[in-house]
């Protein structure tokens, strides 16, 4: 039996590679200290590995922005329009293709980011074109897997599957399908293996998770030929075809057939799989179980992962069975030794919990006990397993009578407005008398190193709380004085008062604990410390009114309050998995609609609640649709649906696939639904329209992901690509997201340009 870890994450137990990272972006530091900050979070990730005692250590899991990035431009797959910047450095250029690109006369839109299958990271989507010619450009997964050899550590060095990678991505022109360039890119992927074996990797980890999904005759035809050609190629490398967050049931016979070393299953996300699995498993193959789940930072419990374990050894043998993470543990925050503040993170909630460190031991006194070993040590470990399982079975902190029999009493009217939009459409135009092509932000406006340093002050207790409110009073002011005078129609209050979307609302609900130092990566730089939900959630007081009904008395013009969604906060929270995720999730709507009904008393007239991780939480085979879509959408709507129907609710959705959900969009019923469209150039757009989408919608028109400052024109030009598929009547301007990591010189030229361009727009079409 062997130890298998799919992968560790890579921002550093204290975001080491984020901080080098944007300090190599203003110019700070140079390549060469960002390559020092990026090889020592490597050595020090596989010197932990080492020390837990794992087998299968893996190697080009680390990235300096995304994994499929790399990737991409490995293999030289790099869109047309970076070819004015060939002439950077490959550091600088690589960054330019997630980030984009503006100096020197120079203008490049960054490519096109979304959700990695159905988690909160981003991937940087590839982009094909017909025939397109691949060529190895630079081969990082032998760069790393050298690296760890000359600093004493043999590795599994991790590709990203053939097939995978071009599903991943899109097709830029017409006339072909993306899978038809697989042969053109084996020929580079078995370039890479070549000199992977050369320099003597044994194990080669390929990911493939479109395997867990539904996949076509033809997919399954090019990972036939695919994986017949590089077995028959490189007979001396042992492959371990790797998938996870979902069942490989329905692909079963095609998973079997091909030639490979190890298959890997996730069994956290699909136990139900493995009978199906080892009924005629192909004998001379091992199985890998994904057992200790990379997503979730709840501790293993033992003595449930051995009877998985054990039933496939007496099925297979033990030599055939290795014990493995889920899937990478790059979804996991890094090191819960680090959390040394009770008041925090209380002792009795952290005995429930393992962090990315803590799961590779888990890993390790698995095998361990499967293998029947016995220690002092290894039987401290499990009694202490066992003991923190019975804990939280029965600890008083999770279960509160008030909160289930509230849900249990919700009634139909509970998630229905008064009135069909058509009738509130009317009302609410009288109310607010908006112009055509209002404009708007998503909430944030950027937080300065200034306001982070208020925050730290006054949580350290070097600022009182009158001192960091009347700081915080002072940005809002100065924010509602730039938009009245930029000409923004419904303005925000900044949220400088909020650390993170979904951390500041947990903060204040029961039933959720934070950590200081659980982060992990959204996208490039970009980290996230989602809250624990650990029990029954409700709201103790309102959350966000003061600040809303303060921003409300400084314009005459409506003021947004701005809140998040109970899809979104669900999906980017570490969520307890002792009861539904559905459940859960109806405890946060109600919780949000108490805030709701709270703001419109205090006189705000526009609310916005965000849910841009309800396309993200939707369960990567269709058969689970429905069941997932009818729990998510009415939670949504019972946070929304206790107001009058001269009140605007608006959502936000963004980085997301609206084709195959637009219905359950449409259901959500919002006034107004604000979505992520720059970057696709207006193609989301495209499905609205066909489906007639009834309710009013503001695509985004700039990029905020990037610091290029966007003209007025090319703001005009994506304009009229919307009001070529959507009445004017029902569009809005805004931007794609939030603008909380941006500078406010950036910010403050776009948002007046984007200004302009409506402005433009509204004397044209009056003059028409």
């Amino acid at each position: 039996m062997k130890t298998n870890l799919l992968g560790y994450p890579r921002i550093g137990e204290k975001r080491e590679l984020k901080k080098a990272n944007e300090n190599f972006w203003a110019g700070k530091i140079n390549e060469e200290e960002l390559t020092k900050v990026a090889n020592e979070i490597r050595l020090h990730n596989w010197k932990i590995q080492k020390e837990a005692n794992l087998d299968l250590i893996p190697s080009n899991d680390f990235s300096l922005y995304d994994h499929v990035l790399d990737f991409s431009f490995s293999i030289n797959a790099i869109p047309e329009r970076f070819k004015p910047i060939k002439h950077l450095s490959d550091l600088e250029l690589y960054f330019a293709l997630a980030r984009g690109y503006q100096k020197n006369g120079i203008d490049i839109t960054a490519q096109e980011m979304t959700k990695w299958f159905d988690t909160n990271y981003h991937y940087i989507v590839p982009e094909f074109t017909k025939n397109q010619v691949f060529e190895l450009k630079s081969n990082k997964a032998l760069h790393e897997f050298n690296f760890a050899k000359e600093n004493g550590f043999k590795t599994k060095p991790v590709l990203l599957g053939l097939v995978t990678y071009l599903l991943l991505g899109k097709e830029k022109e017409e006339g072909f399908d993306k899978l038809d360039l697989a042969d053109n890119l084996l020929i580079v992927y078995k370039q890479i293996l070549s000199e992977l074996a050369e320099s003597g990797a044994e194990y080669i980890q390929i990911d493939e998770p479109f395997l867990a999904l539904d996949i076509d005759e033809k997919t399954k035809n090019v990972y036939q030929k695919v994986y017949t050609d590089l077995a028959e190629s490189f007979p001396e490398l042992k492959f371990i075809i790797t998938t996870y967050f979902d069942s490989v049931e329905q692909n079963l016979d095609l998973v079997k057939s091909l030639p490979f070393n190890t298959l890997h299953v996730d069994l956290v996300r699909s136990p139900e799989q493995l009978d199906a699995i080892l009924a005629d498993y192909p004998k001379d193959k091992i199985l890998s179980l994904g057992i200790v789940d990379g997503r979730n930072i709840w501790k293993n419990n033992f003595e449930n992962s051995l009877v998985l374990i054990q039933k496939v050894v007496e099925k297979l043998g033990r030599e055939r069975v290795w014990v493995s993470s889920s899937c990478s543990l790059l979804h996991s925050p890094c090191n819960l030794e680090l959390e040394k503040n009770e008041k925090v993170l209380p002792k009795e909630i952290k005995q429930w919990l393992a962090f990315a460190k803590q799961k590779l031991t888990e890993i390790s006194t698995l095998k361990s006990i499967a293998n029947g070993e016995s220690s002092s040590e290894i039987n401290l470990a499990r009694q202490e397993n066992q003991q923190a399982a019975e804990n939280r079975k029965s600890s008083e902190l999770i279960h509160k009578t008030a909160v289930k029999e509230r849900v249990a009493n919700i009634q139909e009217k509970d998630d229905q407005r008064n009135s069909p939009f058509s009738i509130r459409q009317e009302i609410q135009h009288k109310a607010l008398n908006l112009p055509l092509f209002p404009t708007t932000t998503i909430g944030s406006f950027p937080q300065t190193q200034e306001v982070r340093n208020w925050r730290a002050a006054h949580r350290g207790g070097k600022l009182s709380t009158a001192e960091y409110e009347d700081l915080l009073k002072k940005e809002i002011q100065e924010s509602i004085e730039f938009q009245e005078e930029a000409g923004i129609d419904v303005l925000v209050h900044g949220e400088f008062e909020r650390n993170d979307m979904v951390e500041y609302f947990g903060e204040q609900l029961s039933g959720f604990v934070f950590t200081k130092f659980g982060w992990v990566q959204s996208y490039g730089s970009r980290c996230v410390k989602p809250p624990i939900i650990f029990g029954d959630v409700h709201r103790p007081k309102p959350m966000t009114v003061r600040w809303s009904e303060y921003a409300q008395s400084l314009s005459q013009l409506p003021v947004k309050g701005m809140l998040t969604g109970p899809v979104t906060i669900l999906q980017w929270s570490f969520v307890r998995d002792d009861q539904p995720r559905s459940l859960t999730c109806t405890q946060i709507a109600l919780a949000i609609r108490d805030e709701v009904k709270d703001l419109e008393k205090a006189g705000i007239k526009v609310i916005q609640i965000d849910e841009p991780a309800v396309r993200e939480g939707l369960p990567l085979k269709k058969e689970n649709w429905a069941d997932y879509l009818n729990w998510a959408i009415k939670a949504f709507r019972i946070s929304a649906s206790g107001v009058e129907d001269s009140t605007q609710i608006h959502t936000h959705m963004c980085y997301s696939e609206f084709n195959d959900m637009i219905a359950a969009i449409a259901d959500m019923d919002a006034d107004v639904i604000t979505i992520e469209c720059s970057r696709s150039q207006m193609e989301l757009l495209d499905v609205f329209a066909d489906f007639k989408y009834p309710n009013e919608i503001g695509p985004g028109v700039y990029d905020i992901h990037s610091p290029r400052v966007p003209s007025k024109d090319e703001m005009i030009h994506l304009i009229k690509k919307a009001e070529a598929v959507i009445p004017k009547e029902q569009l809005w301007v805004n931007p794609d997201c939030g603008l909380k990591t941006r500078h406010w010189q950036e910010t403050k030229a776009a948002l007046v340009a984007m200004v302009g361009a409506a402005k433009e727009l509204r004397k044209e079409f009056a003059d028409a």
